[in-house]
């Protein structure tokens, strides 16, 4: 059994969460709602939402938790091979600027992209009150898009929350090859250059792992936000070059 939160209701402390061999383990609440000041609260205590259409709003805090030390991300021969055709794409000049990396510039539209049926078939968990939630973090300043586009058409991006000096990462779409890994490497490269040493990825995937992501015991996860959530906001979002002319 795990508790049922009213709108006026804190969290549960984490150690409560479900295990593995409860068979959901990290699962720690359902119920409340998704406002800014929960959801703001939750990340800060290293909880997220996550459920499907038909569920009641359930509140997760897994572990070990997945991921990435900015420093350690992961980039391949090829993937830097094409982050430099992007990079000179954007400093060309004004009509063979092909490529765009853009933050924030249709932070719902990466949302719906995001949410948008998988080839495999498989349904999303990004609901409508999922998008208004976080829709209503971006109006504040606190959930940020970074963005892929081709040709004035928007083909890949991520987003997350940031709190502080803590980035966390949500959720990613790409709709031509390596266009998501393109949004991903920029954002860690401004993140990086903000003093942001960790992103969280939630749950462990193969992924993610390719990226250099890894698991870490929750209690060093909870540890670092302590810290990296008592810093000030990082204002001033916009993509840096990642290549020197």
């Amino acid at each position: 059994m795990i508790p049922w939160l009213e709108l006026d209701s804190p969290f549960p402390d984490v150690s409560t969460a479900l295990t593995e061999e409860d068979g959901a383990g990290g699962l720690l609440a359902a119920g409340a709602d998704l406002s800014p000041r929960r959801l703001l609260d939750a990340y800060r205590h290293g909880i997220f939402p996550w459920f499907s259409e038909n569920q009641p709003i359930l509140w997760w805090s897994t572990d070990p938790r997945m991921v990435l030390q900015t420093e350690k991300f992961s980039i391949s021969a090829s993937l830097n091979k094409t982050l430099r055709k992007v990079h000179r794409s954007m400093h060309a000049a004004d009509g063979d600027r092909r490529w765009q990396v853009r933050f924030d510039f249709a932070f719902e539209r990466v949302m719906r992209e995001c949410a948008a049926p998988r080839r495999d078939g498989a349904g999303t968990w990004i609901s409508e009150d999922i998008v208004a939630g976080y829709r209503a973090l971006h109006r504040l300043g606190y959930a940020h898009s970074s963005e892929v586009w081709l040709d004035g058409k928007l083909v890949g991006g991520a987003y997350g929350v940031s709190i502080g000096r803590m980035f966390y990462g949500e959720s990613m779409f790409t709709r031509v090859s390596d266009a998501s890994k393109i949004a991903l490497a920029y954002l860690v490269h401004f993140l990086r250059k903000h003093g942001v040493s960790m992103i969280d990825c939630q749950q462990e995937t193969d992924h993610l792992a390719s990226l250099g992501a890894l698991p870490i015991a929750r209690s060093e996860f909870l540890q670092h936000l302590q810290q990296a959530t008592a810093h000030p906001q990082i204002h001033g979002w916009h993509p840096l070059p990642l290549f020197a002319d």
